[in-house]
């Protein structure tokens, strides 16, 4: 399948995400934003959700969550490809070729918020673990795209098992949930 017919295959989000950016944007680049959401369909073709569907609907919904926060395009961009290099075989030079540096520093920034693991419970609730994580973002829309994903994930949480609700739920309350405040 090609990037343009998985891309045709979800037109009607595309339509829906670039009528709400329009609405506070009208001279957004929609061009970019299409370019961005079939690259993603593309790379995420034949993916699902645990709730059974289309894997792109995560990243869209990561970048609806951006929209509505009438964020810039940049930054809507990073999220609908903000795990084709996590979650498929894409590297993150094919990104920056494609969509320039401003774009591939947001998705790579996310791709290592997103590898961090914590070791313990403390470790995660600690003030300066948050700090740290704050400090190693040098864009701050990095945290703006990783708090779009996981408040994103946790609108469809009940789709995991309870233990694995029960972990998202503390770590989102425990680590994003100050984040988010800052």
């Amino acid at each position: 399948m090609t990037v343009l017919e998985a891309g045709e295959k979800h037109q009607e989000l595309l339509d829906e995400l670039l009528s709400d950016i329009e609405a506070y944007n009208p001279e957004v680049d929609r061009e970019l934003l299409a370019r961005a959401f079939r690259f993603a369909a593309d790379a995420h073709e034949g993916q699902q959700r645990r709730s059974g569907e289309a894997f792109i609907r995560h990243p869209w919904g990561a970048a609806k969550i951006l929209a509505e926060l009438r964020q810039d395009e940049q930054t809507i961009a990073a999220a609908l490809l903000h795990d084709v290099v996590e979650d498929t075989e894409t590297e993150i030079e094919e990104v920056r070729t494609e969509f320039g540096d401003e774009i591939a520093q947001l998705v790579e920034g996310v791709t290592k918020l997103t590898r961090i693991h914590f070791q313990s419970r403390e470790q995660a609730e600690a003030e300066n673990y948050r700090k740290m994580i704050a400090a190693m973002v040098g864009d701050e829309r990095v945290i703006l795209i990783k708090l779009a994903d996981r408040l994103h994930n946790m609108r469809t949480i009940e789709y995991l098992g309870k233990q694995k609700q029960l972990q998202k739920a503390r770590e989102t309350l425990e680590v994003y949930a100050p984040l988010a405040h800052r």
